[in-house]
């Protein structure tokens, strides 16, 4: 039997969070919104102003459940840094694969690859569905994926790698809107940007990209990786290159993909968003709630892992692909396979 651990979102601003017993018990103003057993939990993620007692964070971080904190509009602020799980030889393999160019090159090859390839599937499946005006133009931009896919092998270095992922970015971007089928006036992305957002797009790419970030950092710790030290993404203080790593071959699949079914069943409407002076967009309240029901929802979704040929809940998959990279750095497999979705 698989269970899928959920993670707890609070946005109600003023909440406080605290330990009853075994359960976490949700306060706003004194009046209780919820009671969760502790053990159902493999994480807790606040927005804004939201209190957890020392007693909570400190039960937490014993039961490696990490605390992530954001912004009130969903914007990365700090994590809690919970007892390092895994064998330490773990840590010094991947540290020792980021100081030898040709295997860091080999994964992020392999990363890349694999987020090129679920962005060409989104596009093909998106196509199916689109109006026959719409068609040619998603299709056209699979094929330059798919091209930018071949010449992935020919890179030499991780710059390289690096720019053949912006490449086929740039095409899949383009074309993004074409995926949408209602509200299309509103809905339309100019092109990527991140913080701050210009547009309701990118507002809630941003938003879902963050919550999509924090699974993969869970999942790294889980396992006993280093979540900074990656192979795609640059090193950087702060950065948690390998969850971004991670990240990478599941945005089309988990982010993008929510995003498209949001907006075409008309879940997300211009209602949930705020036009601020200077162009910037952000999500209403009610909108980031609609956000965070459906993750949690699209996480339970069981889909065919094509390595493992089981059906895993699709929040599994970052776990399944850091045993996975934890299996190669040990050199127990002779590359990183990345997540192929179907």
């Amino acid at each position: 039997m698989r269970t899928l651990l959920n993670t707890l979102y609070v946005q109600t601003q003023k909440s406080y969070l605290h330990l009853d017993n075994d359960n976490v018990r949700v306060e706003v103003e004194g009046e209780r919104r919820g009671m969760l057993p502790l053990h159902h939990l493999d994480g807790i993620v606040v927005f804004g102003n939201v209190l957890l007692s020392p007693f909570l964070i400190q039960k937490l971080g014993r039961a490696h459940k990490p605390v992530t904190w954001l912004t009130e509009w969903g914007q990365f602020t700090a994590r809690s840094e919970t007892p390092v799980s895994g064998n330490v030889l773990l840590r010094v393999a991947q540290h020792a694969c980021t100081c030898d160019p040709a295997r860091t090159l080999a994964v992020a090859r392999y990363i890349a690859a694999g987020k090129l390839q679920n962005q060409k599937t989104t596009l093909l499946r998106s196509a199916r569905e689109a109006a026959e005006e719409d068609a040619p133009a998603l299709r056209q931009a699979a094929r330059d994926i798919n091209a930018q896919i071949a010449v992935l092998p020919l890179a030499e270095t991780v710059d390289e790698v690096r720019g053949i992922e912006g490449t086929a970015a740039r095409s899949y971007f383009e074309v993004f809107s074409l995926m949408l089928r209602v509200n299309r006036d509103f809905f339309w992305l100019g092109e990527r940007t991140r913080r701050p957002a210009r547009d309701p797009i990118n507002a809630v790419l941003n938003y879902v990209y963050t919550l999509l970030a924090g699974e993969c950092a869970s999942a790294c710790q889980t396992v006993g990786l280093d979540p900074q030290i990656g192979f795609l993404h640059a090193l950087r203080p702060g950065r948690q290159s390998l969850a971004l790593d991670l990240m990478e071959e599941l945005r089309p699949v988990v982010a993008d993909r929510a995003v498209v079914t949001l907006i075409n069943r008309q879940q997300l409407t211009p209602r949930d968003f705020t036009l601020h002076e200077g162009r910037t967009v952000t999500l209403t309240e009610d909108g980031r709630r609609t956000i965070i029901k459906h993750f949690q929802e699209r996480k339970a979704e069981e889909v065919h892992h094509p390595l493992t040929g089981r059906k895993t809940p699709l929040g599994l998959i970052p776990h399944v692909q850091a045993r996975l990279l934890a299996q190669h750095l040990r050199g127990d497999r002779p590359h990183y396979p990345p997540y192929l979705h179907r």
